[in-house]
């Protein structure tokens, strides 16, 4: 038997073993395309949760202690992946339901729910992917369910089975087997499965890589002024890898010491080759001269905070969206999802009334969407995902909301959701313009140039990480080395003989004069009779988006 306090231990133990392994998690994923990558969508959706249920009590019952993770889950979820484990553990809430305590079978239950409920809510669910993981494992437990059997024990048998059940994923999905990889969310899924088992097993929470300050304390992509909820003390948070010097015989627990006469947040650690260190200090000069006695230094990283959260302060304030009622004289509003300020821009300039910042590498929450939705004062709002990762947690977000009536129009890219919006008709009903849109959508041909994140063997493609990636309609059509002709080529793929306007978006890693030129070199290419628009969308990861319509 379980009490809440062991269930609410065990999901907290879950997010922490997901975010500890997320980067492995993450390094699964088959697509060369940088993305909203699978490890990290499933700890964000699942530290939603932890930080709802670190608030509970320690006298809650198992009914509550899943509620509140249910409920969390499903307005943190991000990504395909996220959505999914929402589901699975909104299924398992249903079946925890009034209870103060939980036996083995009321886990594999509840767990049988959970399951029925995530194939439930995908359209075309595919075996080979976290649903298979999931659903052979509650199969199994249930299978091996006598009177005697414990949770520990239960939970041992779902874990080897889900462990199984991943390794066999290749055999089922060819481009796993072709890549040489189980499937992402069904590794992340027993991630989560492993961080309970160690719970319900005796051993306590697994806890965060870092926490006691070894090597994973330092991260060099973190916002140091997001540590911060008052008053900022040293200015600079300043990194740096030191190279040990081998004829040097200082200790670095002096240079531990001197860092923190300068400073404070003072984290040194080293081994055999390198010494790791971190300090906020007035003297960042300081730090580093007194380090090169050390060794030579690398990977050096200093950053203003104050600068850092006057712009957090102000992103923060700008992002703030408020409920506000329905007024009956504004019949149809807009949510869509986009990013870079060119391409938000467009959106609003189409009526749309709030663009949610998000897209390929950072896919928002179905809360995001959810605020934008109730900060609409129409009686029905359209929303519009533009990326197919996105288009789950848009659903979601729409069954959520009953305080106004969600349309959502499933546009897959920015030249979709453009299209879709220019078909709008205000004159019609909520129906016909979800029918209108979605053709408009769908019309549309969508060309995206970006660089390989990872070596691949992907649809027939042999990718070598940073070569530029062309994509028609989502899927890769070639691979090139030079931005010019890869834009002239895709331009050329995606004409066809009614094809009247070609759009070319152009990202923030594209300067205007590059635009220029690209510009240029794709209306030599052009037949006459087809006009071309050239964008700066600002937007990240993608050098060029073309529509073509």
């Amino acid at each position: 038997m379980i009490s809440g306090r062991d269930l609410r231990d065990a999901m907290i133990s879950a997010a922490n073993n997901i975010t500890n392994q997320k980067q492995q998690v993450d390094a699964m994923n088959v697509f060369p395309v940088p993305d909203g990558d699978t490890g990290t969508n499933m700890s964000m959706t699942i530290n939603a949760a932890k930080r709802e249920l670190e608030g509970l009590a320690d006298d809650a019952t198992v009914a509550e202690v899943s509620k509140t993770a249910s409920s969390a889950l499903l307005r943190g979820a991000r990504g395909n992946s996220g959505v999914i484990t929402s589901l699975l553990f909104r299924g398992f809430s249903k079946g925890l339901k009034g209870k103060e305590t939980a036996e083995a079978d009321d886990l594999i239950n509840a767990l049988s729910i959970g399951v029925e409920s995530a194939y439930k809510a995908v359209m075309k669910p595919t075996e080979g992917t976290m649903l298979t993981v999931a659903r052979v494992s509650a199969e199994t437990i249930k299978a091996g369910y006598t009177e005697d059997t414990t949770v520990a024990a239960m939970w041992d048998q779902l874990v080897a089975a889900a462990r199984d059940a991943l390794a066999k994923t290749p055999e089922q999905l060819p481009v796993l087997k072709k890549a040489g990889v189980v499937d992402a969310g069904g590794a992340g899924l027993v991630c989560i499965f492993e961080g309970m088992q160690s719970v319900f097993a005796g051993n306590g929470v697994i806890q965060p890589a870092g926490q006691e300050g070894g090597e994973g304390a330092i991260h060099v992509d973190v916002n140091a002024a997001g540590e911060y909820e008052g008053d900022i003390t040293f200015t600079y948070c300043t990194e740096f890898i030191v190279i040990k010097n081998k004829e040097t015989t200082k200790d670095p627990l002096t240079l531990r010491a001197y860092l923190e006469s300068i400073g404070d947040s003072a984290v040194v650690v080293d081994d055999e080759d390198i010494i790791k260190c971190h300090v906020h200090t007035d003297n960042p000069g300081k730090a580093i001269q007194k380090a090169l006695e050390y060794g030579m230094l690398t990977k050096m990283k200093i950053d203003n905070m104050r600068l850092q959260y006057e712009e957090q302060q102000k992103a923060t304030a700008a992002k703030a969206l408020n409920k506000v009622p329905v007024d009956p004289d504004i019949p149809f509003g807009f949510v869509a999802v986009a990013a870079g300020e060119g391409v938000q821009q467009l959106f609003t300039d189409l009526g749309v009334n709030h663009v949610v910042s998000g897209g390929q590498t950072m896919n928002p929450s179905t809360d995001d969407i959810i605020n934008a939705i109730e900060a609409t004062p129409s009686g029905t709002v359209f929303v519009l995902p533009n990326n197919k990762n996105i288009i789950m947690a848009a659903e979601q977000a729409a069954k959520l909301v009953k305080t106004r009536e969600v349309k959502v129009i499933p546009t897959r890219t920015i030249p979709q959701g453009l299209s879709a919006m220019l078909a709008f008709n205000g004159e019609e009903d909520a129906q016909a313009n979800v029918i209108a849109m979605g053709k408009a959508a769908e019309r549309v041909g969508t060309g995206q140039i970006t660089f390989a994140a990872r070596d691949s063997d992907y649809d027939g493609h042999k990718i070598k990480e940073g070569e530029l990636l062309a994509l028609e309609n989502g899927k890769v059509s070639f691979t090139e080395r030079d931005l010019k002709r890869c834009a002239v080529k895709l331009v050329k793929a995606l004409l066809n003989k009614d094809s009247t306007f070609v759009t070319l978006i152009y990202g923030e890693n594209v300067t205007e004069e590059q635009a220029a030129e690209l510009e240029a070199a794709v209306r030599e290419k052009l037949p006459k009779e087809v006009d071309l628009a050239l964008i700066n969308g600002g937007q990240p990861v993608y050098y060029l988006t073309i529509s073509v319509e």
